[in-house]
């Protein structure tokens, strides 16, 4: 009797450890197809959506699919990505979001039949910057650091060897949605999927500094 409750009681923290399940997420611009099975989600992507703001293009669209928790602070997070992508702008990745004028979206876009390491900063107006790959990859990792006022965008192929791809202005103290988005501007629809993502809270550096130098 005693080993039945303690495996229980292991089983329970188990579930507990993994309290960042996808399952508890929630959806912005749900859409039609979608599933989570051990802890990767798979979804089709709704067609003709995306996520851009007037600049050069001179539109705002704020449609495609994205799935996320709420978090506030600084962390670590990161994600597997992987998808069938066909048509120009085809894209998926790891968006960080205030709001509708103030967000990150970092991942693979397939553009003139290429696949491109790709950022867009949204602070009112998006940029975009671009890496071009030489080749297909069947999936990428994206790892986001957020610390103070930046968050660092860095890229793997293998979740050992990060390369950092972009450094950008967020508003430090804000809570922010984090979490996993796919776009299709140009087509109707491809298969995005997305494995191990983690959050890890990073403690205040600002507070941490201060508690340093303010010991007992």
């Amino acid at each position: 009797m005693k080993k039945i409750i303690i495996i229980a009681i292991a089983a329970l923290l188990g579930k507990m450890a993994g309290a960042q399940t996808l399952e508890k997420m929630n959806w912005f611009n749900e859409p039609e197809k979608w599933e989570i099975s051990s802890g990767t989600l798979t979804m089709d992507v709704t067609p003709h959506s995306d996520y851009w703001r007037i600049s050069h293009y001179g539109f705002t669209v704020d449609d495609a699919p994205f799935y996320y928790a709420e978090y506030g602070g600084e962390f670590e997070a990161k994600v597997k990505i992987s998808g069938d992508y066909k048509v120009r702008f085809d894209q998926a990745g790891m968006m960080i979001r205030l709001d509708h004028e103030n967000y990150i979206k970092t991942g693979i876009e397939f553009v003139d039949g290429k696949y491109n390491l790709s950022t867009v900063v949204t602070h009112h107006t998006s940029d975009w910057s671009v890496i071009a790959l030489d080749h297909p990859v069947d999936a990428i990792w994206i790892k986001a650091v957020r610390r103070l006022d930046a968050v660092e965008i860095f890229y793997s192929f293998d979740d050992k060897e990060y390369t950092m791809m972009r450094n950008a202005w967020m508003e430090a103290c804000h809570p922010v949605k984090i979490g996993m988005f796919a776009a299709c501007p140009d087509g109707d629809g491809f298969k995005a999927t997305f494995s191990n993502f983690t959050v890890k809270h990073l403690p205040d550096k600002v507070r941490t500094d201060w508690l340093k130098n303010n010991a007992e």
